[in-house]
């Protein structure tokens, strides 16, 4: 069977008989894919580091009846450090399970790898706050997914002045009159909405590139998990992880 090479991460690695692994990888074109890597638990496989979780690599491999098999691999990025600090490897594990729910096989992940693998680098690189970190991951991964919330005007009386509540409910923004009639709605500050707008509309490499701080991020924290719960119908808990 023809070779072809494949870009992707792996979200998931299982031992497989004394040597091998079945690994789950994410991919720009082809979605989530399980993979076959024979002998990569060999210490001196050429496998041995590209098959290890949160490894970004190019795969060559090919496609068997039910599942890929890959013959080599060129590393591209480890993100070590998240395999040195406990703390900076429990964001990345909890991230790694919502990319494993919301995406599936055969699906375009172009976008959703993308932020996936921007958020890694953030957290594995700087000492940036984690919850900022996650807050900002979730609020772009629903603008991906289709739930861009409406931030240029009230959702409910397309109002553009008084925008200091926002509506779970109604995905975005409401002006102080149709916020008090909305049950669902949180109240946030002048930061938080600058916050929110400014990840809805920013370039991908942009979209980590500001701060927020004390209120303004206790805010932007919890309006982005309720929205984010709400959404993908589950509630996603960090303690749950260790």
């Amino acid at each position: 069977m023809a070779n072809i090479k494949i870009s992707g991460i792996v979200i998931a690695e299982n031992n497989m008989g004394d040597y091998d692994k079945m690994l789950t990888i994410l991919t720009p074109g082809f979605g989530k894919i399980s993979c076959v890597a024979k002998g990569a638990r060999r210490p001196q496989s050429a496998l041995l580091a590209g098959t290890q979780l949160f490894c970004f690599a190019e795969y060559m491999m090919y496609k068997g009846t039910t599942t890929y098999h890959i013959n080599s691999c060129e590393t591209i990025e480890m993100f070590y450090n998240l395999r040195t600090d406990l703390d900076k490897l429990k964001y990345a594990i909890h991230i790694n399970k919502i990319i494993q729910d919301i995406t599936q096989e055969g699906q375009n992940c172009y976008k959703i790898l993308q932020l996936f693998l921007n958020t890694l680098y953030i957290i594995s690189e700087t000492e940036t706050n984690m919850d900022f970190i996650l807050s900002v991951f979730k609020f772009r991964l629903l603008c991906i997914l289709g739930f861009t919330p409406i931030v240029l005007n009230c959702a409910s009386c397309k109002k553009q002045e008084d925008l200091n509540k926002f509506s779970i409910r109604d995905n975005g923004f409401k002006c102080e009159t149709c916020g008090k009639l909305d049950k669902s709605s949180i109240n946030m500050s002048e930061s938080t909405k600058n916050a929110i707008k400014f990840v809805v509309s920013a370039p991908a490499k942009k979209v980590f590139s500001f701060n927020l701080k004390d209120e303004g991020l206790k805010e932007f924290k919890l309006i982005s998990k309720v929205y984010f719960n709400e959404k993908l119908e589950k509630e996603y808990k960090l303690d749950d992880l260790f």
